[in-house]
């Protein structure tokens, strides 16, 4: 709730302000201007306009919330007109300081405010009769006070007041002058009781000047005559005059007749006025309904107008929200997932098992020699050398190729193509060459041997895989944070700038584990090396054979008897350590649809949600409730497609964060569904390529290769550029 809550003012208060400002401006109204009781808060600068273009004599505010008299931008001059000034019951707490600037102001009424002090300035109101301030804070009157030389009443009461002014004495007009005379100290409470007379001529003592009653102030001067006429006659001029009187005689009834036909025409016209004046009433009524009607059309389109813009804002909000939340959980599960890895014993376990695994590769037996298959392990050898040399030189090619488009010309790019042909050509027709040179050089054995280890090692795939997955994220928020960055939603905004900046953390992150388990292989090649014996014949080749001969956990659980649903089931939910369990005890989907909860915790799966996911994976796995839905399926063949993410307009489509990987199992993406729109895989730079470049540690995926390489900053968030990643699109 707001500490200070500003009232508004009703329908018929706003209704009747303005129908007395548009009363106000029609031909022949009178002088005044009544704006009462229309729970103002301040002065329209209408009323000031109307005031000074139509030199209104009364203004009437009394009966409002008014704090101060002059708005914003209005000046006080503007009033000079006025006459009569009514601001009895309302709220002010001052008087502006130019109020001096009223000049023709006769009187003032100020009761029942709250102010605590008059300006100095009021002394200038030289033509002010009535002056009314009571029922406010004030404590002491201004000694401007006894300026005002035309002034008659002056009241002061309900006020704190206890001293006046001496100057008081110089109003020699004062016929009434109302206060609290118990409260009085000075003049005293008891020349108070008395009346004004009384407390004038106290004043006047204390001047040291001689009282006069106001009224011999009040009468008007009367002007004396010049001179007398003459009495003195002749009697020779008698009959002179007397045709005289004559003569005007007539001219006077002349001049009566005139002043009747005057009359009668002056009558006629005011009729025709009347006439006109009432039909332009009745005129002006009617365009009053007209544009009543108007305005209440108008602020209903409005209010439906308003109504439809707040639903389809409550409707993108809800959107955005839900956007929020999915990409919320699923970055919240991501860092839960990392942080549980990190902490987890068991990754560091399977460490040890695979530095143990490395060290007994190191030891060859004397069978495993002698089942050697060169031919075959060679060719894979020379397989997996020509396939890495490939993708490298393909990755050199392209890099090269992209670089040149914007230089070169067409004949150029053909001219490398023509090299690439080249060299795939005479690759193939080393390719017999190789195979024989694989077997006699024990360094390319060893290559071999270790491209292939990096690509069957565990814990690098799933370091692989979770960059990979990551590199996705970003480049998908990148597109969110561009779209709604367009869009201009600040809050959606801030939110994705702190969820990339915690997956750009965790890409570092992880391609520093990646680089610290490529090392750590490496130094498993070094001991390796170490360890083996000068004289043994075909050292690397046994070791790759080996490696070949590792297999994958599901296909191990299919060839001891476990169903290969119920495999692929238990590796979604990340619960292979389980596998051994059901081998054990021989469990299949039929024996898990007769299981309850307590049968699966007896077994030794003790995690609530694998018991539920394995209970509702046989039900719905079972051949009854298959054929049912086959059946079911087979009954409307013509029913309408699910609408699919893709169908929905303006729709941002997350999936669900896959469970926790451990190493050795397959990865599912985590990745959001692509969010296309036009231009938002563009490079920001020259648009025309698509974002290859991860920028570190912004995370921002905005720019292709060939630009990127003159940046030192992130074109969206103007970060300072550390590292730069390149995605290769599949």
């Amino acid at each position: 709730m707001p500490l200070f809550f500003k009232k508004k003012p009703s329908e018929d208060s706003k209704k009747k302000l303005e129908f007395q400002l548009c009363l106000s401006k029609e031909a022949g109204a009178d002088d005044v201007l009544d704006i009462s009781a229309c729970e103002l808060s301040e002065v329209p600068t209408s009323a000031y306009s109307i005031c000074k273009v139509i030199q209104k004599k009364v203004l009437i505010l009394h009966n409002n919330e008014l704090r101060s008299l002059v708005p914003k931008g209005c000046d006080i001059g503007t009033l000079a007109t006025l006459k009569v000034l009514d601001l009895h019951e309302n709220k002010l707490t001052s008087l502006p300081e130019d109020i001096g600037k009223l000049t023709s102001l006769q009187i003032l009424n100020l009761e029942k405010n709250r102010l605590k002090s008059l300006p100095p300035s009021i002394g200038d109101l030289q033509l002010l009769q009535t002056l009314n301030v009571k029922g406010n804070c004030l404590c002491e009157l201004p000694f401007s006070i006894g300026s005002l030389s035309s002034l008659r009443t002056l009241n002061v009461s309900d006020n704190n007041i206890v001293q006046l002014p001496k100057q008081l004495a110089y109003i020699r007009t004062l016929e009434t002058f109302t206060l609290d005379a118990a409260m009085m100290t000075y003049p005293p409470s008891s020349v108070c009781v008395e009346g004004t007379e009384s407390i004038q001529r106290f004043l006047c003592s204390e001047v040291v000047i001689e009282y006069c009653p106001p009224s011999q102030y009040l009468l008007p001067v009367l002007e004396h005559d010049c001179g007398k006429q003459d009495t003195n006659s002749f009697d020779s001029l008698e009959e002179a005059w007397k045709n005289k009187f004559s003569n005007y005689e007539k001219r006077k009834e002349e001049k009566q007749q005139q002043k009747l036909d005057f009359e009668r025409h002056l009558e006629e016209k005011q009729k025709e006025h009347t006439q006109l004046f009432l039909m332009n009433i009745a005129h002006k009524e009617s365009m009053l309904s007209s544009v009543r009607q108007e305005q209440e059309r108008l602020e209903h389109g409005v209010s439906q107008q308003q109504k439809v813009q707040d639903a389809e804002r409550m409707l993108m909000l809800e959107k955005v929200r839900q956007a929020e939340d999915d990409i919320s959980s699923r970055i919240n599960n991501m860092l839960m997932d990392n942080n549980r890895q990190k902490k987890s014993a068991a990754f560091f376990q399977a460490l040890e098992e695979d530095r143990i695994r490395m060290e007994h590769l190191a030891a060859i037996t004397q069978e495993e020699a002698n089942s050697l298959r060169k031919k075959e392990v060679a060719v894979a050898m020379q397989r997996m050398l020509s396939d890495s040399s490939t993708m490298s030189l393909l990755h050199e090619v392209n890099d090269v190729r992209r670089q040149t488009l914007v230089s070169e010309t067409c004949k150029s790019m053909e001219y490398f193509d023509r090299k690439f042909d080249r060299v795939m050509s005479l690759q193939l027709l080393d390719k017999s060459k190789a195979i024989t040179q694989i077997i006699q050089e024990e360094e390319m054995q060893k290559a071999a041997f270790q491209a292939l280890q990096l690509q069957k090692d565990a814990v690098h795939n799933y370091i692989r895989d979770q960059i990979k997955l990551i590199e996705d994220d970003l480049k998908q928020l990148t597109k969110l944070e561009i779209k709604r960055r367009n869009l201009d939603t600040e809050n959606l905004q801030e939110f994705l700038v702190e969820q990339r900046s915690a997956l750009s953390g965790m890409l570092q992150q992880l391609m520093k584990q990646r680089d610290q388990r490529e090392q750590e292989l490496r130094q498993v090649l070094v001991e390796m090396q170490l360890k083996s014996d000068s004289n043994q014949q075909n050292y690397w080749m046994i070791q790759y054979q080996r490696l070949l001969n590792t297999k994958p956990l599901t296909l191990r659980m299919q060839e001891a008897g476990v169903e290969t649903g119920l495999v692929n089931m238990l590796c979604k939910l990340s619960a292979q350590h389980y596998l051994p369990i059901l081998v054990h005890h021989k469990v299949t989907t039929e024996s898990l649809r007769h299981m309850k909860s307590s049968d699966l915790k007896k077994l030794g799966i003790h995690e609530i949600g694998v018991q539920k996911a394995l209970l509702n994976w046989a039900q719905e796995n079972h051949p009854e409730t298959a054929s049912q839905k086959n059946d079911e399926a087979a009954s409307v063949p013509m029913a309408s497609p699910p609408l699919t993410p893709s169908l929905l307009p303006n729709a941002i489509v997350f999936h669900a964060p896959s469970s926790p990987v451990t190493p050795g199992t397959p990865v599912t993406p985590s990745a959001p569904s692509p969010v296309e729109g036009p231009g938002i895989s563009e490079c920001v730079v020259c648009m025309e390529a698509a974002a290859q470049i991860i920028f570190l540690p912004c995370g921002h995926v905005c720019c292709c290769q060939v630009c990127s390489g003159a940046l030192q900053g992130c074109p969206l968030c103007r970060s300072t550029i550390l590292q730069c990643v390149r995605l290769y699109h599949g």
